[in-house]
């Protein structure tokens, strides 16, 4: 790619990896937050919850609207509005403040991704450069999640606002850079039928329901008819969404895309894969600090090398899908992680570094194999016109994958009554999680055995236009 072509990639990487560092950054920085605001429990759980609800529910509408009103339009928006939102978090004074300002910070976070990433997917051909690009993007965000955990233990020994204050520098940077590199376009045509007022209000409100009955399973059986009740209205109102968009002139999403095979099964997997390695992360997170005694940045240095991904998936991973192809690696990476998370299923009270180090570098491999690819197959295929949906599907799945599998371990840990025995019952869900992955990822590669094994287009039809049509045929 020329120049102009990477300053372009990084501006846009720079936008996931905003997102990482922010989101682990305020993660250690929470008991902080909790003693200066005087927060309760379940104040400093919404403090992390506010977020996730804003960004799951919001994130396919947000996808959607970058294809219907412009993907420059969308990310420069919604990054100021993350920018000044950060900043308001910063200077909270009281519980509430700070919820509401995490709250609009995953909405803005839900339009800014996945306006950049379908900017990354139209604006580099698809193929060798595209799947560079994308797994790019993927490593950075991994980067930014395991340079924001150490970021944040140091930035809390400063003032947990600092927290909040350093991204807001480095959304201004990135803001500042993506207005002179991300070129000017054309306001997308209106969509015949109007806007779909009613997909639009149906789908957040599913949405939201949906992933607040999620956070809530951390609560285990404590309150369980409120969950039950919020899951079944989110469900009731998923119904409602597929109804309307069935009638609607210009659906906001068309349901075809949920029938393409290969997208289901990226954006399940994306769900189960990083569900799986949050849930993992919470949990030896947990199992440092609280049964160990580590402190904050001891526990972020120890998890660092997770961030192995950062430097192999944008150099590793790409000539391994060009030998193997996407399907193969996908379905490596996931038996990577099941064999790296039942490693950790003995942990012991008093485990050496050097125990737990195999697992943490696994789960490092394991990420830059699956995490990729996963958004590579997640978006390929896919119409220029509708690649801002796409890429919503596979970030509202991401989403829903971290706060299922946070809050399964934590459901779990609180069943089983903590302590060691909790920590290793809790350790039970990601691996079943990427088991279920692994299963779903094998489905492909039997889909595309068959496509290998199709007859031979007759030399006879070659020529400039149909070579490229037989390509992608073949192709899937």
């Amino acid at each position: 790619m020329p120049a102009r072509a990477w300053a372009l990639l990084l501006v846009l990487c720079g936008t996931i990896f905003l997102e990482g560092i922010d989101v682990a950054m305020l993660a250690v920085a929470v008991p902080s937050i909790r003693s200066d605001l005087d927060l309760s429990t379940a104040g400093a759980a919404w403090v992390m919850s506010a977020y996730v609800l804003g960004y799951a529910g919001f994130t396919l509408l947000g996808g959607r609207a970058a294809d219907l009103l412009g993907r420059r339009r969308m990310f420069l928006g919604w990054l100021t509005v993350f920018l000044l939102f950060s900043g308001l978090g910063g200077f909270a004074t009281e519980g509430w403040t700070l919820i509401t300002a995490r709250f609009m910070t995953g909405v803005a976070a839900a339009f800014m991704t996945p306006a950049a990433m379908s900017i990354i997917t139209t604006s580099y051909e698809e193929g060798p450069q595209r799947n560079q690009a994308l797994l790019v993007f993927a490593g950075t965000a991994a980067g930014g999640f395991s340079l924001g955990l150490v970021s944040g233990g140091l930035l809390t020994q400063l003032g947990w606002r600092w927290v909040f204050f350093a991204p807001v520098l480095l959304a201004a940077a990135i803001l500042l850079a993506a207005l002179r590199l991300i070129p000017p376009e054309t306001r997308p045509e209106p969509a015949a039928g109007g806007f779909d007022l009613a997909g639009a209000l149906t789908a957040a409100g599913a949405m939201l329901l949906l992933a607040y009955g999620i956070v809530r399973l951390e609560h285990g059986l404590e309150g369980w008819p409120l969950t039950a009740l919020v899951a079944a209205a989110g469900t009731a109102l998923a119904g409602l969404f597929v109804a309307v968009e069935r009638r609607a002139a210009s659906p906001l999403v068309r349901l075809g895309l949920l029938r393409k095979a290969s997208t289901v099964r990226a954006d399940l997997g994306a769900l189960l894969f990083v569900g799986s390695f949050f849930g993992f992360q919470f949990v030896a997170t947990l199992y440092l600090q609280e049964l160990r005694g580590w402190s904050s940045l001891e526990t972020a240095l120890a998890l660092m090398v997770m961030g192995v991904d950062a430097v192999l998936a944008p150099t590793l991973t790409p000539r391994l899908v060009a030998r193997f192809g996407n399907g193969r690696v996908i379905l490596g990476g996931f038996v990577l992680a099941i064999l790296s998370y039942a490693l950790f299923l003995p942990v012991g009270p008093d485990w050496s570094y050097a125990a737990m180090f195999p697992t943490l570098l696994l789960t490092g491999l394991a990420f830059s194999l699956a995490y990729g690819p996963l958004t590579i197959a997640a978006t390929d295929g896919i119409g220029e016109e509708e690649q801002g949906l796409a890429s919503g599907l596979l970030t509202t799945a991401t989403q829903f994958g971290s706060a299922v599998g946070i809050s399964l371990v934590t459901a779990v840990y609180g069943i089983v009554g903590g302590g060691l025995d909790g920590f290793r019952s809790a350790l039970i869900v990601p691996v079943a999680m990427v088991a279920l992955g692994a299963l779903i990822s094998a489905t492909g590669l039997r889909g595309a055995k068959a496509v290998n094994e199709a007859p031979e287009i007759p030399a006879v039809l070659e020529g400039p236009d149909v070579s490229q049509v037989a390509t992608k045929v073949t192709a899937g």
